[in-house]
């Protein structure tokens, strides 16, 4: 029986808390469960907006494709956020206020012992078991840095470009998303997360957090605590699921 538990704080140091979340145990449209995190970024509100209305239009397409529906699952969530994109876009277009506004985004799904992930920014999932292993590659200059050998992961960790993402959703007319399946193992545990844990504390703090608290809601509520205790720079939200 999956079991799961949610939770964003404003943090520290923010005064709107741009983090959204949405996470379900129960079927979606053609789904068997869907979790969703996404960190907006713009004007006044606008990063707000962005984020929820952009998880809310993913749900909104996923539930009308029902029990049957001939989409594969990368599909159905590329097209999911096709919607999403276009819908934020054409808002940020029309609208002074929200201009210029955007949203991370990581989503995921599981069937079985399969998990799909789409991805776009630098949101992340993890798989936490004896280990911690990121699974998304986060659409940053700093990440590009990485790759190319200029830095290490924990240099990257502390950079000052580090919120500097080089994909959105809503900020262009398109976007793709990056897309992973991987098969889950048992004892598995499956992090959706945006920076505001991430940029606070490492992959091993991460860990042993999840590893020291078994219990899910309690490991999520202890995550939270320790990114502010590091100084809550920023939003944070969390999904942690126990398949």
């Amino acid at each position: 029986m999956l079991k799961l538990f949610s939770m964003t704080d404003i943090g520290r140091k923010r005064e709107i808390n741009e983090d959204y979340v949405y996470a379900s145990k129960e079927p979606i449209g053609c789904l068997e469960n869907l979790f969703i995190v996404a960190d907006g970024m713009g004007g006044h509100k606008a990063g707000d907006y962005a984020s929820e209305h952009t998880v809310k239009k993913i749900v909104e397409v996923v539930e009308a494709h029902k029990e049957g529906s001939t989409l594969e699952i990368e599909k159905l969530l590329q097209t999911a956020i096709d919607e999403a994109n276009a819908y934020i876009y054409k808002c940020s277009k029309q609208d002074e206020a929200l201009s210029g506004m955007g949203t991370t985004l990581v989503a995921a799904t599981c069937s079985k012992n399969i998990l799909t992930v789409a991805n776009v920014g630098d949101s992340r999932l993890y798989l936490v078991n004896d280990d911690i292993t990121q699974i998304t590659q986060d659409h940053s200059l700093v990440e590009e840095m990485v790759s190319l050998g200029g830095i290490d992961r924990e240099a990257a960790r502390m950079h000052p470009d580090k919120n500097i993402i080089t994909r959105a959703v809503g900020v262009g007319a398109s976007v793709n998303a990056d897309f992973y399946e991987v098969e889950l193992m048992p004892n598995d545990k499956i992090l959706l997360c945006t920076d505001g844990l991430t940029n606070m504390l490492s992959d091993q703090q991460i860990h042993k957090i999840i590893a020291e608290y078994t219990d899910i809601e309690q490991a999520t509520k202890q995550l939270i605590k320790a990114a502010n205790e590091q100084g809550g720079r920023d939003n944070i939200a969390i999904i942690l699921v126990e398949p």
